[in-house]
C-alpha cells in the first residue's frame, strides 16, 4: 500500500471541491484486542512496581532481567500496535486533521505525566516517556508510511543503531558521550548510559519498532485482511474494548492505583 498527499499546487489547481475528511469506518477487534493485552500486562507490571514502592514487596526493577525484559515486551507491544494502528488509519483515508486531534490528545498527557511524576519523583521524574516518545514516533510514522517496504530495513537500522552508538561513545568518541548523555539529547536514545528517570523510551531503538507495527499493518491490509479481521471469542472481547480506550486507561490506571494502595498503607500503620 502506498500512501500520498497532494500537493499545494495540485489543490490550488483543481476546480472541484474537497471532499471532507472520511472518519475511520472499521474497527479492528483483533488489533485492539492485542493492545488490550498490552495495557493487562502494563497494569500488572505497575502495581508490582507500586507495591515495591510502598515497601510492600521490594524488587530491584531497574537491573532485575525479570523486570526489564518485561518492560522492554510490554513497550515493544505496545508501540507494534500503534504502528499498526497507523496502517489502518491511513488506509482508511484518514487525513492530517483527525491525525493531529488524536496527536495533541497523545502531547497533552505526556505533559500531565511530566507533571505528576515530577510530584512524586522530583529526582527522577520522567521527561520522555512512552508517550513523549509516541509523540514523536507517530510523526516520524505518519511522514514515512511511504516507504513501504523499505520500513522493515529502516526498522532494522534504528533497533541497531544505539548499539553502534553505544560502542561508539564508549570506545572511539568518549570525549563527544556527554553531549549525546545529557537531557537535551538523550531523547534520541544514542547514549553511553541509561538516564536516571522513572520512564525512559527514546526515539532510538523504539521508533524501529513501531515501524515495523506499520510495515506488518500494510502488508497485512495488502495481503492478509482476514488476519486483522479475525472475529474474537466472545471471552476476548473485554481485550478490544479495553484496546479502544487505551490512553484514557493509561492515564489513570496509575493514580488509581496508588491511591488504593496508599490508602492500605495507611490502614495497615493505623492497625
Amino acid at each position: 500500500m502506498t500512501f500520498s498527499v497532494p500537493s499545494v499546487a495540485t489543490a490550488a489547481l483543481s476546480s472541484r471541491p474537497q471532499a471532507p475528511e472520511s472518519p475511520a469506518v472499521q474497527r479492528y477487534d483483533a488489533v485492539d484486542a492485542l493492545r488490550g493485552l498490552a495495557m493487562v500486562w502494563m497494569t500488572v507490571f505497575h502495581f508490582c512496581f507500586d507495591l515495591s514502592h510502598f515497601g510492600l514487596w521490594p524488587q530491584n526493577f531497574r537491573v532485575d532481567p525479570f523486570w526489564t525484559t518485561q518492560r522492554t515486551l510490554i513497550v515493544s507491544l505496545f508501540l507494534f500496535c500503534a504502528g499498526l494502528g497507523q496502517a489502518i488509519a491511513l488506509h482508511q483515508g484518514q487525513g492530517w486533521a483527525r491525525f493531529g486531534r488524536r496527536w495533541g490528545q497523545i502531547a497533552v498527557c505526556a505533559l500531565l505525566v511530566s507533571a505528576g511524576s515530577f510530584v512524586m519523583f522530583p529526582a527522577s521524574f520522567i521527561y520522555f516517556g512512552v508517550l513523549h516518545g509516541m509523540a514523536v514516533m507517530l510523526l516520524i510514522a505518519r511522514c514515512t508510511a511511504g516507504w513501504g517496504r523499505w520500513l522493515w530495513l529502516a526498522g532494522l537500522l534504528a533497533v541497531a543503531l544505539p548499539w553502534v552508538a553505544q560502542q561508539l561513545l564508549t570506545g572511539v568518541w568518549p570525549d563527544v558521550a556527554p553531549w549525546f548523555n545529557g537531557r537535551a539529547l538523550n531523547w534520541l536514545g544514542l547514549v553511553s548510559r541509561k538516564p536516571f528517570t522513572e520512564d525512559y523510551v527514546p526515539v532510538l531503538p523504539w521508533l524501529g519498532v513501531l515501524w515495523w507495527g506499520l510495515a506488518a499493518g500494510q502488508w497485512a491490509m495488502r495481503a492478509r485482511t482476514g488476519w486483522l479481521q479475525w472475529r474474537l471469542p466472545g471471552v476476548l472481547r473485554p481485550l478490544a474494548t479495553l484496546g479502544r480506550w487505551s490512553l484514557s486507561y493509561y492515564m489513570v490506571h496509575q493514580p488509581v492505583m496508588i491511591g488504593l494502595l496508599t490508602a492500605l498503607v495507611w490502614v495497615m500503620g493505623r492497625a
